[in-house]
């Protein structure tokens, strides 16, 4: 069954969220509505977005969004794999400060219909639902890769970025949430040489190796954060789940900005606790 999805992303940084882009347009099942950038030079990360959606032959409508967060300083202010688009001299231009005005209107245009897919800094989102909280209740879904719930508490980064914006979505009253944290998307990775090995089989991921030889600069996996948080629209028997609540800390200046989950069979959130690896590179790779 086709997806209508909204993607918030702060591609551009970590090597997954093209990933995860290039996964979108490739899926057959995925009508993608629009795309948003959140957080530092968003300008720069919206010109990624053109250029991957050109290449996988999409004319998508791109935002840049919200560059700062809602309180705080900028912990990402670089997007470090535009280097690649500099040196290919791409270049493009999109419409400034109209990305909230697009949300709204996609999503009252197609009430409970469209999955928002979120996977950088909540920002964008807090922003959203604190002017327009009717969109709550329009959104058939939203599905986001954040937190940390199950193994050792950790700050997970999209959190931190924007901890105040996270708790205005944790607090929201859309009905279905679903959100992966760390406890999951670590154990879904991939060494360098397999990376390049895989993505040379496939045009638009062909692409994405552009921009992952900026990310190898001192590493060499992948881990698929992104991408998972988004497959399991389409197939939900990637990941196990448990029903609940989710809140971030925001007032504990200790634990600032960590996650906690509360199991409870009427909660909103669906919080992924365990992951099959091997059924979920076996349906991403087939989506190419």
């Amino acid at each position: 069954m086709e997806e209508k999805v909204l993607l918030d992303t702060d591609i551009g940084s970590d090597i997954d969220d093209a990933i995860c882009l290039s996964y979108l347009l490739s899926n057959p099942d995925c009508k993608l509505l629009g795309v948003t950038t959140v957080t530092g030079e968003v300008e720069k990360r919206s010109i990624m977005v053109s250029y991957i959606c050109e290449k996988g032959g999409k004319d998508i409508p791109i935002f840049p969004g919200s560059e700062q967060p809602l309180i705080g300083q900028q912990r990402q202010k670089v997007c470090q794999q535009f280097e690649y688009l500099e040196k290919i001299s791409y270049k493009k231009e999109h419409k400034k400060y109209e990305w909230l005005n697009f949300l709204v209107e996609t999503v009252k245009s197609n009430p409970g219909e469209v999955n928002l897919i979120t996977i950088g800094p909540l920002t964008n989102i807090g922003i959203l639902f604190k002017f327009y909280p009717e969109i709550t209740e329009l959104l058939k879904g939203i599905y986001i890769m954040g937190g940390c719930f199950f193994e050792d508490k950790k700050v997970e980064w999209n959190i931190i970025c924007d901890p105040y914006a996270a708790h205005i979505v944790f607090e929201s009253n859309v009905k279905n949430i679903y959100i992966c944290g760390l406890d999951v998307t670590t154990k879904v990775v991939m060494k360098k040489e397999d990376i390049i090995k895989n993505f040379s089989k496939y045009k638009l991921l062909k692409e994405i190796l552009n921009f992952a030889e900026i990310w190898f600069r001192g590493r060499d996996i992948i881990t698929f954060h992104d991408p998972l948080a988004a497959s399991i629209l389409f197939k939900k028997d990637i990941c196990e789940f448990k029903k609940g609540n989710v809140s971030v800390e925001i007032e504990n200046r200790e634990k600032f900005g960590i996650t906690n989950f509360i199991e409870d069979e009427k909660g909103n959130f669906n919080v992924a606790y365990k992951v099959n690896p091997e059924r979920f590179f076996s349906h991403f790779f087939s989506q190419f």
